[in-house]
């Protein structure tokens, strides 16, 4: 019975090739993105980096961290629902942490847009996770798909937040070229 479950893993491979290349790709991007607007002086900009930028990171991570655990030869699956559970409460809290950090946080005032894309979609996502990697034994093609769907959404909560930091850091710099001009 085991070896069955199991084999339905192997169903998912092409899957998380897809995703998991996908958010690596991302990642690397990202960091282009952030040494880009490192030239730009701002105030206070960790504390919006560390509520804003690094958590794409983290889901980005997370998306890379979920396909390469999907696709290990595990020897059993409860020991693949254990790691997932486990990447679902860190990621849980880790949101948790995301939202104080963005109520601290002043340079920035998030709008409804910016708490559904780094609060409220990365919490179901993770308790999603956490709830899929709960009951994989017991429901594994149902797990499965919500484990997937969790991949996916988490990829695309990355994309959403880097086009998003693009763009700010894009419009920002276009505003201090046109004050520097004025000024001149």
């Amino acid at each position: 019975m085991e070896q069955t479950i199991l084999s339905t893993l192997i169903v998912w491979e092409s899957f998380y090739v897809i995703i998991g290349s996908s958010a690596a790709a991302l990642t690397g991007l990202q960091f282009v993105v952030m040494t880009l607007s490192a030239g730009m002086n701002t105030r206070g900009g960790e504390t919006v980096m560390n509520a804003f930028s690094t958590p794409t990171i983290v889901h980005f991570c997370a998306v890379l961290f979920i396909s390469a655990m999907v696709s290990a030869p595990w020897p059993a699956l409860s020991s693949v629902g254990l790691v997932l559970g486990a990447c679902g409460v860190a990621g849980f809290v880790y949101t948790l942490i995301v939202v104080r950090r963005t109520q601290r946080q002043t340079l920035y005032v998030p709008v409804f847009e910016d708490w559904l894309f780094h609060a409220v979609f990365p919490l179901i996502a993770y308790a999603a996770l956490l709830a899929a990697a709960a009951f994989l034994w017991s429901y594994p093609t149902l797990s499965l798909f919500v484990i997937g769907g969790v991949a996916l959404l988490l990829l695309f909560i990355g994309i959403h937040n880097a086009w998003d930091g693009a763009v700010y850091i894009a419009l920002r710099r276009q505003r201090e070229q046109q004050l520097e001009r004025q000024r001149d």
